[in-house]
């Protein structure tokens, strides 16, 4: 059972709002920023999921980009209010928990996705996209069938556990992956494709040279011996290929 409190805040960050929703007794805080056009309720939404840390000024600066581009955005909250991972060792263990108990981490979706339906926005008119952890994510939105017509996974897992079964997908899916990316194996993309293909699905899997993991977040530094790094080259194009993804799905306003 899904919960709104619909309880806004302002932030100091930017044009966004704090946005307070529940998935059953899990108190969730998102980041929220309405569409910069007069027809903000007819205009496409998009839901963002945070990388293993949690909701950072990295998300929050995609969804205040994408407002002014006008677009309804929620930056989803998938661990919970409060809930913020001391360093690596704290978010691998959080983001492991969501990967291995995929139910949980589909329910978190499917709460934001009421909570930017709460707002007065169209249900259905929605990309999901994510970065890391969170491109996990898009995909589970997917996997899961939710009611989404696209996904875009920045630099994200492509796995999953064998014994789940390929199943049709419906959303347009874009995969935007570092060439170098050492934290995905050959073989979860070997896999990933077969699923695709399986699926029937209408997906797109690009890939960017000289980029590991993490490639469109600067707080990751430049050094891709670490395995995870920002690349300005790959930043950029991404963020192209993104618009373009979204404009073709979900139109603009």
């Amino acid at each position: 059972m899904i919960l709104l409190a619909g309880v806004m805040s302002q932030t100091a960050f930017s044009q966004g709002t704090d946005l307070k929703y529940k998935d059953d007794t899990a108190s969730l805080k998102g980041y929220y920023v309405r569409a910069a056009v007069k027809q903000a309720k007819k205009a496409p939404s998009i839901l963002i999921i945070h990388a293993w840390m949690g909701i950072t000024d990295h998300e929050k600066a995609s969804a205040d980009r994408l407002g002014k581009l006008g677009y309804n955005v929620l930056v989803a909250d998938i661990y919970g209010e409060g809930v913020h991972p001391a360093g690596a060792k704290e978010a691998g263990a959080l983001a492991g928990f969501y990967k291995k108990n995929y139910q949980v981490y589909q329910s978190r979706i499917k709460a934001a996705l009421k909570a930017l339906e709460a707002q007065g926005n169209e249900a259905g008119n929605v990309v999901v996209m994510g970065y890391c952890f969170g491109g996990t994510g898009a995909l589970e939105a997917m996997r899961g069938g939710l009611p989404v017509k696209g996904v875009v996974t920045f630099h994200g897992g492509l796995g999953k556990d064998s014994l789940r079964a390929n199943v049709p997908v419906q959303a347009k899916v874009l995969v935007l992956h570092g060439a170098d990316d050492p934290y995905v194996p050959a073989n979860d993309v070997k896999q990933f494709q077969q699923e695709m293909r399986d699926g029937k699905a209408d997906w797109q899997m690009v890939y960017y040279a000289n980029a590991v993991h993490a490639f469109t977040d600067p707080a990751a530094g430049n050094d891709n011996s670490k395995g995870a790094a920002y690349n300005k080259l790959a930043d950029e194009r991404s963020w192209k290929a993104m618009l373009a993804f979204l404009e073709e799905v979900a139109g603009s306003k």
